[in-house]
């Protein structure tokens, strides 16, 4: 990569690492804990992204640990149901809702993600860049049980792993699936033509009933495939907007009318220029 290309890489992750924080700094909302399965559970809020607690006879298991203020809650939560401390944080991805206590667990933990969220991580100066990093597949095996994170391309980022519980048939998919509609963070590598893809991956890599996605509820393998297909409908919508010649104005009146957009929300401020670009 050229000194110029990396200086803009760098600033373009720096820029949306600011507007990333603007966008989530209300005020914490209370931390709840839902139970999935036998030993899962799910830690969750309305703004922060969603961390599962895997419990085994010889230490806990998290995926993702919200903003660096969650941390107490966290730990608070996982008290509440095991004594055995945290040894593994298996990261879907670098944003700071899902990374942000990650300075903090690595002080008696390892923290494990794709090589390419480190790099993310690293370019946008976040704290707690893992040491651990794989590029295919990485499995954790403690007090008998597995765990595994495995990459499928690109699409919220270039470096979303999707967490496998396979003893309870449960994965957890980061932002690959969160809300309603994809949010493209193309300075982290993401990519609108390519997630639906990825997500036919994980349809088949993995053998799985239940969902956990990077947020909202809990739900299921249809669950997951209705988000793809609504993804693979948003690309054909806008490829072909931009193939009849439509505007900027004219995608992003679109986004609003029938994907429900916040005109001067994150995903139109972060997506948008980008999706454009890919699309031509």
């Amino acid at each position: 990569m050229s000194r110029t290309l990396l200086i803009r890489s760098t600033a373009a992750a720096l820029a949306l690492a600011g507007a990333w924080v603007a966008f989530t700094q209300a005020p914490p909302s209370p931390l709840t804990l839902n139970k999935v399965k036998d030993d899962l559970y799910v830690i969750q809020d309305n703004g922060s992204g969603n961390v599962a607690i895997y419990i085994t006879n010889e230490g806990t298991i998290l995926v993702d640990d919200k903003f660096e203020r969650n941390y107490d809650g966290i730990m608070e939560k996982v008290k509440s149901v095991t004594d055995k401390p945290v040894k593994y944080v298996m990261s879907t991805h670098h944003h700071g809702d899902h990374t942000g206590s990650s300075a903090k667990f690595l002080e008696t933990a390892e923290i494990i993600a794709h090589k390419n969220n480190r790099i993310n991580m690293i370019n946008g100066k976040q704290p707690g860049a893992p040491r651990v990093v794989f590029t295919d597949e990485a499995d954790v095996f403690l007090g008998g049980k597995e765990v595994r994170a495995r990459y499928f391309g690109r699409g919220h980022t270039n470096g979303d792993a999707v967490i496998y519980f396979p003893a309870l048939r449960t994965i957890h998919t980061g932002d690959l699936m969160a809300g309603t509609s994809p949010l493209i963070d193309y300075s982290g590598g993401g990519s609108l033509k390519e997630w639906a893809a990825t997500l036919d991956g994980i349809m088949k890599g993995f053998d799985f009933d239940t969902v956990i996605p990077g947020h909202g509820a809990v739900t299921d393998k249809a669950g997951l495939l209705q988000y793809r297909n609504d993804v693979e409908k948003l690309t054909t919508e806008v490829s072909f907007m931009i193939k009849k010649g439509k505007t900027k104005d004219d995608v992003k009146n679109m986004l609003i009318a029938n994907y429900k957009w916040d005109p001067t929300g994150l995903p139109m401020r972060v997506s948008l220029d980008g999706m454009l670009t890919e699309m031509k």
